[in-house]
């Protein structure tokens, strides 16, 4: 047999095998169960966050939703549809907590925002003295309970012994009835809310405040700028953002108004102090009718929204 016979029946060689470049090699694939083990960690340290929060706020939403298209006769719940939000509309005691509660926002939320800018920028003026003590003392009624807070100003406004007709009267002014007169009610809660809550944006605006460059006020003073047009031109531009987040958060809380009418005049007198907060309270707590009562929360939830988003909209179309 001819030598290229016996080459060409002779099995084909191995192709050698060549090391692999370290810089080459593909990397190890993590086993499917190793994989699901690394994505399923952080789910695992969040799961009672999670569990709290669908069992304490997602659960009680969706609940409150279904009860509202429900109610309560005879003891047996009923599916009634939309008849308790029909019902808001022609109740009168829901369009006077209304009334109630955008005529305390309309006048509370300006004033307060308003007293808390001229703290906040003669807090941050550098001519005061024991700046660090007052920035902490305007903060104090923020953290007040409120037992407390209504134990205060129940003591301040008492018709026959409170203080502030001890002062009226010291100077030979009438008593005022504070928390039995629809107006001086209205006042009273106003008054209470604003010396509660000014602290808070006081110190959000300080904060804003020393974040405006100094540069700003020299080159205005070089410019001729005296004190009210740097305030005008330099201070409120700055304070834009600190502004747009307090005005919404002020105008969704003043519309939850809930604690200082209970604490201070329980809504009265004659409704004059009713607001949405306290109108769903009673219902649901005193009146037990929860699918009416869950009706009003889902429509005072819908006007925060559409008052927030649009105050949200015309603040930011101002600024630009």
């Amino acid at each position: 047999m001819s030598d290229t016979m016996k080459s060409s029946l002779r099995p084909p060689a191995r192709d050698a095998v060549r090391p692999a470049r370290s810089g080459s090699t593909p990397p190890r694939r993590r086993p499917p169960l190793a994989a699901l083990r690394a994505r399923a960690t952080p789910f695992l340290f969040l799961s009672p966050v999670i569990v709290l929060f669908l069992g304490f706020k997602v659960y009680p939403v969706c609940y409150a939703l279904v009860l509202s298209f429900t109610q309560n006769v005879g003891g047996a719940v009923e599916f009634v549809g939309g008849a308790n939000y029909g019902r808001l509309l022609h109740d009168p005691l829901f369009w006077t907590a209304l009334r109630n509660t955008v005529e305390i926002l309309v006048i509370q939320v300006p004033l307060m925002l308003g007293l808390a800018i001229v703290l906040a920028v003669a807090l941050n003026s550098k001519l005061l003295k024991w700046r660090s003590f007052f920035r902490v003392a305007y903060f104090v009624p923020i953290v007040m309970g409120l037992v407390a807070y209504g134990i205060l100003f129940a003591g301040l406004l008492n018709y026959q012994n409170g203080f502030i007709n001890f002062l009226l009267t010291s100077v030979g002014l009438p008593r005022i009835p504070w928390l039995t007169d629809p107006f001086w009610a209205k006042a009273s809660i106003i008054m209470a809310m604003t010396w509660h809550y000014t602290g808070q944006s006081t110190v959000m605006y300080l904060a804003q405040l020393q974040s405006i460059p100094d540069e700003l006020y020299e080159a205005a003073q070089m410019d001729g700028a005296n004190r009210r047009r740097q305030f005008w031109h330099v201070t409120l531009p700055g304070l834009r953002p600190a502004i747009l987040l307090t005005v919404v958060l002020s105008t969704i809380g003043t519309l939850q108004l809930f604690d200082e009418p209970y604490v201070l005049t329980g809504g009265g007198p004659d409704n004059a102090t009713l607001t949405i907060g306290m109108y769903l309270y009673n219902s649901a707590f005193k009146n037990f009718d929860f699918g009416y009562a869950s009706a009003i929360g889902y429509v005072l939830a819908f006007i925060v929204t559409a008052v927030s988003v649009i105050q949200m909209l015309v603040l930011r179309r101002r600024a630009q």
